[in-house]
């Protein structure tokens, strides 16, 4: 089962490209100019997972500029709460001007998210040297297997990972110690799992090269990252 979700993702290493365009809404362009000194407002990731906005674009740290969400109150940015558009801003700054296109909003926030330093994880390129976890300490929070969502439900958090990875078990403690229901999927063993992780991946532009990725309300978080997940949970950190 390995081959079939390392198989796509170690070709992409640790790279991503941009995801899809978003389907064009009747009567909006699927790209616009955006032109410096103009009433723009651009929203970009924080490392803690948080976004910010600000109407000055040379304030947005380096790291954060390849892919920042820009909006400009004229009916050419309307077309859909589920469709953004998203432009380069260090193209913006050094040329005067930048191309912005249109995409969902998850895709922008997960490969937003993604262009940031990743969370702990396990990566699958050598994973039989990779130290197998301890064993739990007693009183420790188990994790029936499947995670804590009920039947029939869907979960708000996904953890796709594996039994080996120790950053996946952690991830799996901390929901379970702050009784966040989740589903708990083995890309390793599950084949339904690793397909259904790359095609999630494909669609956001992200690799699979490492785990866990977890899914928190249709964003793809890169590794385990406490403050990422609260942020996108809504929760105070």
């Amino acid at each position: 089962m390995v081959g079939v979700l390392a198989g796509a993702a170690i070709g992409a290493g640790c790279h991503h490209s941009a995801p899809d365009n978003a389907p064009a809404a009747p009567g909006a362009p699927a790209t616009i100019e955006v032109l410096k000194g103009g009433r723009w407002l651009f929203t970009y990731a924080e490392p803690a997972g948080t976004f910010a906005t600000t109407d000055k674009p040379e304030t947005i740290p380096e790291a954060a500029r390849g892919l920042v969400r820009v909006i400009e109150p004229t009916d050419q940015m309307k077309g859909g709460a589920d469709r953004v558009y998203v432009t380069n801003v260090g193209e913006l700054l050094a040329g005067g001007k930048s191309s912005a296109k249109a995409m969902s909003r998850e895709a922008f926030e997960t490969a937003a998210l993604a262009a940031l330093p990743g969370g702990e994880s396990s990566p699958f390129a050598g994973r039989q040297a990779a130290p197998r976890p301890a064993q739990a300490p007693a009183g420790a929070p188990s994790t029936p297997p499947g995670g804590t969502v009920p039947p029939g439900t869907t979960p708000v958090v996904t953890i796709y990972g594996t039994s080996w990875c120790g950053a996946c078990r952690a991830a799996r403690e901390y929901m379970t110690a702050h009784k966040i229901p989740f589903a708990d999927k083995d890309v390793e063993r599950d084949p339904a799992a690793a397909q259904e992780l790359a095609d999630k991946a494909s669609k956001m532009g992200i690799p699979t090269d490492r785990v866990p990725i977890i899914d928190v309300r249709g964003r793809l978080l890169l590794g385990f990252d406490r403050e990422r997940i609260e942020a996108l949970l809504g929760q105070p950190t």
